[in-house]
């Protein structure tokens, strides 16, 4: 992802000046931008299909969309506008019928996200109408299947040409979970390139701003789709000569640089090593440095079944647990152990370049969610967007129903945009709070944690409640049963952002100048006097007092008094 706003189809016009706000921040993140994991229906706990998505960029403000269901007269056109620049591409033809979407599910528990990976420059087709932004909303409106949506993205491009560069899309249903790379053919084409291939129902998938799929050619014909000239366009441009059966989709069209293995394909790592026996083989693949390294499968097997709670785990990631893990003790940590790192990635010290690692978490985060998919469930109750309005690591993630019609206020707020906060927004308060916790990460972020975890147990806890009384509704009155989980949804949102207030008046006087206030639970403690109990003064955590007594020498040691 680079520049994609969640706006409501008829709030282009008033969106306009935060889509030129947010392109500002193309420069310096390349295409290192966002993070997709996927679980196949076998691979999980329950049989649900799960796909998450973080949606990172600078300067970007985002709600929840919302595209009505619709009918459409013959005749009567769409038109596009591409998500990173808010430039007006063309218009198409609507569909006669179009689906409900919330968010990026729709109503039929087809879910689309996407990484950007960018290829072949040449390959952009700047005369194309359709963007990636706009294919994956397209394609949610028209699609009851994810082979469904597939057939309506391609037929799309194919059409209308492909505006975009390269990209690695998710999407899922109910029973099936593909992966599908794509491609522009150049200015003037009018197509594009493609690969579709489908996630074994018991594996796990993951992809990361880095083309992932290499060669495909050997796949089951039900497991894998491909536009017809995908191989015999590459050989025209002389970028490929072997045989078809070698033919590396990745390879050729979307090599790996040492960014996008130590950046991109380690965050595939990071997923991937949570669920696998001596996943460290791969670690001289997503180091960067070894040419010949052995590059890591498009899919593995996991050692344990999947459940919701551990791909909400995986998004929050900072590589704990590995070598790459974010150092929280050397000088880039601050004070407080932070793991996280200022942008851009790279930096330069006398000439010479460095870079920081770039774990999934990240606070350039915009939007997060986990989309949990049910083939045995009515498919409005079975589809579950769990939705985070910030870094994902410091949000909970309320559900959003996939038949929901209504966003909550806190997800789409009137007046707040990229330069205004409110209140009201969850996307301003969840940043407000973060933005406390990150240079201040050990002492805060604790009680972060604390509620963030209290309110996505309280989520989980009321679920299968919840989803029996809409499954009893749904049995007489479908409609009732929407409203209903709508109803929840919005609520849940709503309180969430409400005690995220709380939490943030909380930890501002609890750490008020670096001082801690003594509290029992979230009560603050009194004097017998009836006045706050003296602040206690933490100082430097011993670890960073060592580093900062060897870089000041003996500057600042007290001398020994006489006696």
């Amino acid at each position: 992802m680079r520049q994609l706003f969640f706006i409501n189809q008829t709030n282009y016009t008033i969106m306009k000046k935060l889509f030129l706000i947010a392109t500002l921040s193309i420069m310096g993140l390349g295409s290192y931008a966002c993070t997709n994991f996927i679980v196949g229906k076998k691979a999980s706990k329950d049989g649900s299909v799960f796909c998450s998505y973080n949606a990172d960029d600078y300067g970007l403000f985002i709600g929840l969309c919302h595209f009505p269901a619709g009918k459409h007269a013959k005749g009567e056109m769409r038109k596009v506008i591409d998500w990173d620049s808010h430039k007006y591409l063309g218009e198409i033809p609507e569909a006669p019928e179009t689906y409900n979407v919330i968010g990026n599910i729709n109503e039929y528990q087809v879910c689309i996200g996407e990484t950007t990976y960018g290829g072949r420059e040449e390959m952009t087709d700047s005369t194309g109408i359709i963007d990636y932004g706009s294919l994956i909303y397209i394609a949610l409106q028209r699609s009851k299947t994810a082979r469904e949506a597939i057939n309506v993205m391609t037929t799309l491009v194919n059409t209308y040409g492909y505006y975009s560069g390269g990209e690695t899309f998710t999407i899922c249903d109910p029973n099936e979970a593909w992966i599908m790379e794509m491609m522009g053919k150049g200015a003037g084409s009018k197509g594009a390139v493609w690969v579709a291939v489908r996630i074994p129902d018991n594996a796990i998938c993951a992809h990361a701003n880095q083309s992932r799929i290499t060669k495909f050619m050997h796949y089951p014909k039900g497991d894998v789709m491909y536009s017809k000239d995908v191989i015999n366009f590459a050989r025209s441009k002389g970028w490929y000569t072997g045989k078809d059966k070698d033919f590396s989709w990745r390879d050729v069209y979307g090599a790996p640089t040492f960014g996008g293995r130590r950046f991109c394909d380690a965050r595939v790592y990071s997923f991937f090593n949570r669920f696998a026996d001596n996943f460290d083989r791969y670690l001289p693949w997503v180091l960067g440095r070894d040419a010949n390294a052995e590059d890591m499968p498009l899919w593995i097997i996991p050692n344990k079944k999947v459940g919701f709670e551990d791909v909400a785990a995986a998004m929050r990631d900072h590589y704990e647990g590995t070598p790459l893990a974010i150092d929280s003790t050397n000088v880039g940590a601050g004070i407080w152990q932070m793991p996280y790192r200022p942008t851009p990635l790279y930096y330069t010290v006398d000439g010479k370049k460095y870079f920081n690692e770039r774990p999934v978490s990240t606070q350039q985060t915009a939007f997060s969610y986990v989309a949990q998919l049910r083939s045995w469930l009515p498919r409005q109750i079975g589809g579950v967007l769990w939705f985070g309005n910030d870094d994902g690591n410091m949000v909970p993630y309320t559900p959003i129903y996939c038949g929901n019609t209504v966003q909550p206020e806190c997800y789409n707020t009137p007046g707040a945009d990229a330069v205004t906060f409110s209140d009201k927004n969850a996307f301003w308060v969840c940043n407000w709070v973060s933005n406390m916790v990150y240079p201040r990460y050990n002492q805060l972020f604790p009680t972060l944690k604390e509620v963030r975890d209290s309110l996505e147990n309280s989520y989980l806890a009321q679920q299968a409640q919840v989803e029996k009384r809409a499954a009893e509704l749904y049995n007489t009155d479908a409609s009732k049963a929407i409203q209903y989980l709508n109803d929840y949804s919005n609520e849940q949102a709503q309180a969430m952002l409400k005690t995220w207030k709380e939490l943030a008046t909380f930890l501002i006087v609890k750490y008020n100048d670096m001082a801690v206030k003594p509290t029992k639970g979230r009560q603050f403690l009194l004097n017998k006097e009836g006045i706050g109990a003296r602040p206690k003064r933490p100082g430097f955590p011993e670890s960073f007092a060592r580093k900062l007594v060897k870089e000041t020498g003996e500057w600042y040691v007290v001398p020994e008094e006489k006696k």
